[in-house]
């Protein structure tokens, strides 16, 4: 008897006595979960882009995510971001030498995001230490246009 109380023989006065249930509802808290499990799911792939860039707009399809992958950010400023942290002029050939292979021996995938007010040449400066660093597999972010 899941909703209904448990009784019990007379209690002192002639009456009867409930005994509390001790089942307990678990489906408010899995539709909490998955509530949130959804949430979480939808916010992850928003999380990945940590540095605010206004990327140009073009009207390309969306890229796949893959697990061996790289973010280069390249700022308004002229900042250069490896992953979420900032680097100091000079350190990226550095950092990129110490990227870990795939198991296949492949460098991952580098996506490059560069400010759509950035110099072509610095753009390609950084492509440049990518090329040299064994990355020739180079995927450069946009925007998303309407249209």
């Amino acid at each position: 008897m899941a909703m209904g109380l448990h009784t019990q023989g007379r209690g002192k006065r002639g009456g009867r006595s409930r005994a509390p249930m001790a089942e307990i509802n678990v489906t408010p808290m899995v539709d909490v979960m998955l509530v949130l499990l959804i949430i979480f799911m939808v916010t992850a792939p928003l999380l990945k882009a940590a540095v605010p860039i206004e990327l140009p707009e073009t009207r390309a399809k969306a890229m796949s995510e893959e697990a061996n992958q790289l973010t280069i950010s390249i700022r308004r400023d002229g900042v250069i971001f490896f992953e979420a942290s900032p680097l100091a002029p000079g350190e990226l050939p550095g950092r990129l030498a110490s990227v870990q292979r795939g198991a296949d021996g492949k460098p991952p995938l580098v996506t490059l995001r560069a400010d759509k007010t950035l110099d072509y040449g610095r753009v390609m400066d950084v492509m440049g230490e990518l090329n040299r660093a064994g990355f020739t597999s180079i995927s450069l972010v946009t925007g998303v246009s309407g249209g």
